[in-house]
């Protein structure tokens, strides 16, 4: 199932269409990753009902999931959690970051081309805790693109480096390690244009955002260019 720049829960390849508090009970548990008191779900997913209502619409959105797509929860005890056949994008792109921060030389071809760090968790939802796990993914894929990207480029592979960074760049337009980076590639492959354009989009979204300039670290890398002003 899929979390990453949406919901999707799909099986056998086929998407599986489920009632929007059903999306909401498999996307909860899915962010989860334990096992979770049905009491502690019930509340934080209908924190505006009593206990007894929201333990009853609890029941009522299991049975509704189960009806939809048999087997996605496993509700068998006092606690809830996805079964154990269901694959997450989220899984998949923690583990990744986690690798590529311990060893960004190891990250295979194939585990990068699958772009699981690309994306934000459940970009259109406003739950607090979406948001909570939206930031904690978002700060951790940061990091570890940032880290694939200079890796990429230290093996000369830029065309992957500079996507990368890019990524880094789109999570937060105004993080100056993601543009340091950035340029740095731009400058390894030999493409100072490219370099000085990316750091004059930087600063000019900083002035009008936060009304700062760039810092010194950032301006070295350009230094001799041109003017950076």
């Amino acid at each position: 199932m899929s979390v990453l720049n949406g919901f999707e829960l799909s099986v056998d390849d086929k998407p599986v269409g489920l009632p929007i508090s059903s999306q909401r009970l498999v996307a909860f548990l899915a962010l989860q990753q334990h096992a979770v008191r049905r009491m502690f779900v019930a509340g934080t997913l209908w924190t505006d009902s009593s206990e007894q209502r929201s333990l009853a619409n609890l029941r009522s959105c299991l049975w509704r999931t189960g009806a939809s797509c048999l087997d996605v929860v496993d509700g068998s005890g006092a606690c809830l959690r996805l079964s154990a056949g269901v694959a997450i994008d989220l899984v998949a792109g923690t583990r990744l970051a986690r690798e590529a921060l311990a060893c960004p030389a190891q990250v295979s071809a194939e585990a990068i081309a699958t772009r699981v760090l690309w994306d934000d968790v459940l970009p259109d939802w406003y739950d607090d805790w979406v948001v909570l796990e939206r930031e904690r993914f978002r700060q951790l894929r940061m990091h570890a693109l940032e880290t694939i990207a200079l890796s990429l480029m230290a093996q000369k592979r830029f065309a992957e480096a500079v996507d990368a960074a890019h990524a880094a760049v789109a999570a937060e337009p105004l993080r100056e390690s993601s543009h340091r980076v950035l340029i740095k590639v731009h400058l390894a492959e030999g493409n100072p244009v490219e370099a000085l354009r990316d750091y004059q989009v930087f600063r000019r979204l900083l002035a009008d955002e936060l009304d700062l300039e760039p810092s010194p670290q950032i301006r070295e890398l350009l230094e001799g260019l041109t003017t950076l002003r």
